[in-house]
């Protein structure tokens, strides 16, 4: 081996086989901390039985965690992401690897490891609040946080994104409205310390020590969301070097741009989390915030809206993003989707620029669905790194199957079963590989999301980079909660499937600690949305939900449209 080489092992095994004979070979890979362990773990497993016990304890691991839900319904691709592969992938790429065949990375993302736990909630939702607390403490004294660290060093990086640090608050209210669990605020963790950024530097690697300074997983949450609160112009958010799009980092990097898909999210964000103020006592902070939603709702559906869409952005020129007005990048996806998911858009307004994302965004041809349109590529704009992807290519014009996601999760919101439906199979990597003549266009994994699918001409419908995808996640939630119709608050059952007309019935088998739910939805009616009946082991409730029992137990539950 060597630094730089293309290092390998090479191993050569002489046998000799009589007539009938079989032979068991155990070829063993590891890494230990010094030779002695080493040796000794050689030396186990040099054993074929003990092989065997451990590959069997294996896979008693993974039946046992990914078999907490299983569904069934009349789309068997679904069926085959669902129990199974999207969890998989979603724990051993994101939250342990932390790496990919495609990306090699390693590092902890601040809000990258926090959306990977929101599909992970109905499966181990102790892993997301592990990942609350670890990412609570890489938050600094100011609010603002590291947009990723290595553990090994320590070593992180301080940016301007503003986004990053709001992610805290979604997923600790994702957190407590699953398992009610609200202790989980009163959870101290250290902040970090360290030199601010100079108004000429938009990031700093470093390492950050912990500070001799704590504070409650609420107070962090409302640090990020003060630190949050700086407006431009127009009312908007102000993007700073980036917000979930990392490619736009120099759209406001003056201090002036402002994100439009931002003033969204942070209109989510407290929509959630004015509840939480409200148990505390802190009406100050109820108050100030119902009024930044006010102000903010006004801004985004006057100064942010193009006409038939929402606008992406403005520069810190004050130039629009993601408007009829530009030559490139006329529309963004995500300013769209999450107008319907936050609910701030005005109602004709959700209507109005979901259908323009699907006349413009939406390709049925090649399967994908395009961040944004047309990519950037001539324009004198310099938005970012954005601009030196090929045109087509990931953020640039592509399918990032991230945002795909958030399109697919708006249009359940408006009740639109047949398309989520449509476009949630579309978008499925196992249709990508249905023939040999897509399989040999798609070229990546028929059993892995793609975090990315290609939208350039010569291109269209080639996969980008797999397995290392926060969309794995979110592809699980979007089809467990939002088209499927499982919601869990506070240890109480509903079901609010939006799933096709033609769908006559679907099941889903639900573990909850010691109990089993056996859920059966019926819609014989030929309905989108709506439950009309609720029945536990026979008897109707009325209530149309379940208190779930931790304490055991078998129940039927069928459900009628």
């Amino acid at each position: 081996m060597g630094f730089g080489e293309n290092s390998c092992i090479a191993l050569e095994i002489e046998i000799d086989l009589e007539a009938y004979e079989n032979r068991e070979i155990v070829l063993f890979l590891g890494e230990e901390d010094n030779l002695l362990n080493a040796k000794d773990m050689a030396y186990k497993y040099s054993k074929i039985s003990n092989c065997r016990e451990e590959l069997n304890n294996v896979k008693r691991f993974w039946y046992e965690l990914l078999t907490r839900i299983q569904v069934k319904t009349p789309l068997e691709s679904m069926n085959i992401m669902l129990n199974g592969w999207a969890i998989y992938q979603t724990i051993v790429s994101r939250l342990w690897a932390r790496t990919g065949y495609y990306q090699s990375g390693g590092a902890i993302g601040f809000r990258d490891q926090l959306q990977d736990t929101l599909g992970i909630k109905y499966i181990a939702p102790e892993i997301m609040k592990n990942q609350i607390i670890t990412q609570s403490s890489h938050q600094f004294i100011e609010g603002d946080v590291e947009h990723w660290w290595h553990d090994e060093t320590g070593r992180g990086i301080r940016t301007r994104f503003s986004d990053d640090l709001l992610w805290l608050c979604y997923v600790v209210t994702e957190y407590i409205n699953y398992t009610g669990d609200e202790e989980i605020l009163n959870i101290e963790t250290p902040y970090l310390e360290g030199e601010e950024l100079a108004d000429d530097l938009d990031e700093r690697y470093d390492f950050y020590p912990q500070s001799e300074i704590k504070g409650t997983i609420y107070e962090h949450c409302i640090k990020a969301i003060e630190k949050s609160l700086n407006f431009g112009e127009n009312g908007l958010p102000k993007i700073g070097s980036g917000d979930w799009n990392d490619g736009l980092n120099t759209v406001g990097n003056k201090r002036k741009g402002e994100s439009v898909w931002l003033g969204f999210f942070i209109y989510e964000v407290l929509t959630r989390f004015i509840p939480i103020c409200e148990k505390k006592g802190d009406l100050d902070k109820v108050e100030k915030y119902k009024t930044v939603k006010e102000n903010l709702k006004k801004a985004l559906n006057t100064a942010g809206w193009d006409g038939r869409w929402f606008k992406r952005a403005f520069t810190d020129d004050g130039e629009p993003i993601g408007s009829i007005e530009n030559e490139e990048c006329r529309i963004d996806s995500i300013s769209q989707s999450w107008g319907v998911i936050s609910g701030a858009a005005d109602n004709d307004k959700k209507y109005i620029s979901m259908e323009s994302l699907e006349n413009h965004l939406i390709d049925k041809e090649n399967g994908i669905i395009k961040l944004l349109d047309p990519p950037f590529n001539k324009t004198k704009m310099e938005p970012g790194y954005i601009k030196a992807y090929l045109p087509g290519v990931r953020e640039n014009g592509g399918q990032y199957t991230h945002a795909a996601m958030w399109a697919i999760i708006a249009f359940t919101k408006l009740g639109f079963g047949d398309k989520a439906l449509e476009y949630y199979r579309m978008i499925n990597p196992i249709e990508h590989s249905r023939t040999k003549e897509t399989a040999i266009k798609y070229k990546v994994e028929p059993y892995s999301i793609a975090a990315d699918i290609y939208g350039a001409e010569g291109l269209a419908g080639r996969g980008g980079w797999t397995w290392y995808t926060g969309s794995s996640s979110w592809f699980y939630k979007a089809g467990i909660e939002n088209i499927l119709g499982l919601n869990i608050k506070n240890g109480v059952l509903k079901m609010e499937p939006c799933i096709p007309k033609d769908w006559k019935e679907y099941s889903i088998k639900y573990r909850y600690k010691a109990s089993i739910y056996n859920i059966k939805v019926k819609n014989e009616n030929g309905r989108n949305t709506g439950v009309s009946k609720f029945y536990l082991n026979g008897k109707e409730v009325e209530e149309k939900q379940v208190v779930l029992n931790p304490e055991g137990g078998i129940y039927d539950i069928l459900i009628e449209m």
